[in-house]
Protein backbone atom coordinates (compact mmCIF):
# COMPACT_ATOMS: atom_id res chain seq x y z
CA UNK A 1 0.00 0.00 0.00
CA UNK A 2 1.54 3.24 -0.70
CA UNK A 3 2.21 6.00 1.87
CA UNK A 4 -0.23 8.71 1.43
CA UNK A 5 1.48 11.82 2.03
CA UNK A 6 -0.68 14.49 3.85
CA UNK A 7 -0.50 18.03 2.81
CA UNK A 8 -0.41 19.65 6.51
CA UNK A 9 1.44 18.39 9.26
CA UNK A 10 1.14 21.43 11.70
CA UNK A 11 5.04 20.75 12.66
CA UNK A 12 5.31 23.50 10.80
CA UNK A 13 3.59 26.38 12.96
CA UNK A 14 6.75 27.06 15.19
CA UNK A 15 8.34 28.54 12.04
CA UNK A 16 10.42 25.97 11.28
CA UNK A 17 10.84 23.21 8.68
CA UNK A 18 12.18 19.73 8.52
CA UNK A 19 14.98 18.30 6.62
CA UNK A 20 16.40 15.11 6.12
CA UNK A 21 18.09 13.55 8.91
CA UNK A 22 15.29 15.00 11.59
CA UNK A 23 17.02 18.47 11.26
CA UNK A 24 15.00 21.35 11.94
CA UNK A 25 15.42 25.10 10.67
CA UNK A 26 13.83 28.59 10.85
CA UNK A 27 11.51 28.82 7.73
CA UNK A 28 14.13 32.36 7.73
CA UNK A 29 17.61 30.21 7.07
CA UNK A 30 19.25 30.91 3.72
CA UNK A 31 19.22 26.78 3.00
CA UNK A 32 14.60 27.13 3.24
CA UNK A 33 15.16 30.28 1.48
CA UNK A 34 17.58 29.04 -1.46
CA UNK A 35 14.97 25.71 -2.08
CA UNK A 36 12.16 27.99 -1.81
CA UNK A 37 13.56 30.16 -4.78
CA UNK A 38 14.04 26.60 -6.73
CA UNK A 39 10.58 25.67 -6.08
CA UNK A 40 9.34 29.02 -7.06
CA UNK A 41 11.18 28.60 -10.31
CA UNK A 42 9.79 25.42 -11.00
CA UNK A 43 6.19 26.41 -11.02
CA UNK A 44 7.26 29.13 -13.21
CA UNK A 45 8.49 26.36 -15.58
CA UNK A 46 4.91 24.97 -15.40
CA UNK A 47 3.20 28.40 -15.98
CA UNK A 48 5.63 28.04 -19.15
CA UNK A 49 4.59 24.37 -19.87
CA UNK A 50 1.31 25.62 -19.96
CA UNK A 51 1.67 26.94 -23.34
CA UNK A 52 1.62 25.49 -26.70
CA UNK A 53 5.77 24.81 -27.38
CA UNK A 54 7.38 22.27 -29.60
CA UNK A 55 8.07 18.96 -28.24
CA UNK A 56 11.93 19.15 -27.99
CA UNK A 57 11.30 22.16 -25.92
CA UNK A 58 8.66 20.44 -23.97
CA UNK A 59 10.81 17.83 -23.20
CA UNK A 60 13.90 19.94 -22.05
CA UNK A 61 11.88 21.73 -19.58
CA UNK A 62 9.90 18.59 -18.22
CA UNK A 63 13.23 17.17 -17.38
CA UNK A 64 14.99 20.27 -15.80
CA UNK A 65 11.46 20.88 -13.59
CA UNK A 66 12.31 17.33 -12.35
CA UNK A 67 15.98 18.32 -12.00
CA UNK A 68 15.25 21.49 -10.02
CA UNK A 69 13.33 19.00 -7.55
CA UNK A 70 16.40 17.26 -7.51
CA UNK A 71 18.55 20.88 -6.92
CA UNK A 72 16.14 21.11 -4.02
CA UNK A 73 16.14 17.74 -2.09
CA UNK A 74 20.10 18.10 -2.52
CA UNK A 75 19.47 21.35 -0.71
CA UNK A 76 17.26 19.54 1.89
CA UNK A 77 19.95 17.16 2.74
CA UNK A 78 22.42 18.99 4.35
CA UNK A 79 24.75 15.74 5.22
CA UNK A 80 26.81 15.51 1.69
CA UNK A 81 28.11 12.37 2.29
CA UNK A 82 25.34 10.80 1.29
CA UNK A 83 25.73 10.53 -2.40
CA UNK A 84 21.73 10.39 -3.02
CA UNK A 85 20.09 12.89 -4.55
CA UNK A 86 22.57 15.06 -5.84
CA UNK A 87 22.77 17.42 -8.88
CA UNK A 88 26.13 15.92 -10.57
CA UNK A 89 28.40 17.46 -13.61
CA UNK A 90 27.19 14.83 -16.25
CA UNK A 91 23.43 17.15 -15.23
CA UNK A 92 24.96 20.50 -16.37
CA UNK A 93 26.53 19.02 -19.00
CA UNK A 94 23.46 18.15 -20.95
CA UNK A 95 22.48 22.01 -20.16
CA UNK A 96 25.48 22.74 -22.03
CA UNK A 97 24.50 19.99 -24.88
CA UNK A 98 21.26 21.50 -24.89
CA UNK A 99 22.48 25.10 -25.06
CA UNK A 100 24.48 24.43 -28.20
CA UNK A 101 21.87 22.62 -29.65
CA UNK A 102 19.66 25.75 -29.44
CA UNK A 103 22.06 28.11 -30.14
CA UNK A 104 22.86 26.86 -33.43
CA UNK A 105 18.89 27.90 -34.40
CA UNK A 106 20.03 30.90 -33.61
CA UNK A 107 21.87 34.44 -35.12
CA UNK A 108 24.69 35.38 -32.97
CA UNK A 109 23.93 38.29 -30.91
CA UNK A 110 24.79 41.54 -31.54
CA UNK A 111 23.09 43.86 -28.98
CA UNK A 112 21.23 43.59 -25.91
CA UNK A 113 17.76 42.71 -26.04
CA UNK A 114 14.87 42.92 -24.25
CA UNK A 115 12.65 40.05 -22.61
CA UNK A 116 9.35 40.38 -24.86
CA UNK A 117 8.27 38.65 -28.35
CA UNK A 118 6.34 35.33 -27.73
CA UNK A 119 3.91 34.77 -24.25
CA UNK A 120 5.86 31.42 -23.89
CA UNK A 121 9.41 33.54 -24.40
CA UNK A 122 8.72 36.27 -22.26
CA UNK A 123 7.84 33.44 -19.65
CA UNK A 124 10.66 31.64 -20.13
CA UNK A 125 12.79 35.03 -19.59
CA UNK A 126 10.82 35.72 -16.45
CA UNK A 127 11.96 32.09 -15.34
CA UNK A 128 15.61 32.99 -16.03
CA UNK A 129 15.50 35.35 -13.16
CA UNK A 130 14.12 33.58 -10.88
CA UNK A 131 16.81 30.80 -11.44
CA UNK A 132 19.31 33.86 -11.45
CA UNK A 133 17.48 34.91 -7.98
CA UNK A 134 18.45 31.00 -6.62
CA UNK A 135 21.40 31.11 -7.62
CA UNK A 136 22.50 34.10 -5.60
CA UNK A 137 20.80 32.04 -2.76
CA UNK A 138 22.79 29.48 -3.18
CA UNK A 139 26.20 31.45 -3.56
CA UNK A 140 24.67 33.07 -0.23
CA UNK A 141 24.26 30.03 1.52
CA UNK A 142 27.98 28.67 0.12
CA UNK A 143 29.17 31.22 2.33
CA UNK A 144 27.65 29.96 5.44
CA UNK A 145 28.12 26.69 5.39
CA UNK A 146 28.78 23.36 3.00
CA UNK A 147 26.57 22.48 -0.15
CA UNK A 148 27.07 20.58 -3.42
CA UNK A 149 28.51 23.27 -5.22
CA UNK A 150 27.39 21.23 -8.74
CA UNK A 151 23.78 22.97 -7.39
CA UNK A 152 25.34 26.49 -8.18
CA UNK A 153 26.84 25.53 -11.53
CA UNK A 154 23.86 23.97 -12.32
CA UNK A 155 21.52 27.14 -12.18
CA UNK A 156 24.36 29.21 -13.75
CA UNK A 157 23.94 27.01 -16.53
CA UNK A 158 19.80 26.86 -16.22
CA UNK A 159 19.83 30.50 -16.37
CA UNK A 160 21.81 30.71 -19.53
CA UNK A 161 19.83 28.15 -21.60
CA UNK A 162 16.59 29.93 -20.12
CA UNK A 163 18.01 32.67 -22.25
CA UNK A 164 18.98 30.60 -25.16
CA UNK A 165 15.27 28.69 -24.91
CA UNK A 166 13.67 32.40 -24.86
CA UNK A 167 15.17 33.60 -28.16
CA UNK A 168 14.35 29.90 -29.98
CA UNK A 169 10.90 30.45 -28.97
CA UNK A 170 10.56 33.38 -30.47
CA UNK A 171 12.38 32.65 -33.48
CA UNK A 172 10.16 29.56 -34.05
CA UNK A 173 7.12 31.66 -33.46
CA UNK A 174 7.83 34.57 -35.82
CA UNK A 175 8.49 36.86 -33.54
CA UNK A 176 11.54 40.12 -33.75
CA UNK A 177 13.73 40.25 -30.67
CA UNK A 178 13.33 43.77 -28.82
CA UNK A 179 16.83 45.34 -29.35
CA UNK A 180 17.92 47.36 -26.41
CA UNK A 181 18.40 50.72 -27.18
CA UNK A 182 20.01 53.07 -24.35
CA UNK A 183 17.66 56.59 -23.47
CA UNK A 184 18.78 58.81 -21.48
CA UNK A 185 16.22 61.20 -19.77
CA UNK A 186 13.27 60.29 -22.14
CA UNK A 187 10.66 59.89 -19.20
Amino acid sequence: MKKVLKIYTKTGDDGTTGLQGNLRLAKSHPRIIAYGTIDEANASLGIVLANKLDLDITQILTNIQNELFLVGADLSNPNLSQSENRITLSMITRLEKAIDNFENELSPLTNFILPSGDIAASQVHFTRTIVRRAETCLVFLKEQEKINENCIKYLNRLSDLMFVLGRVINKRKGKNETIWKAQKDKL
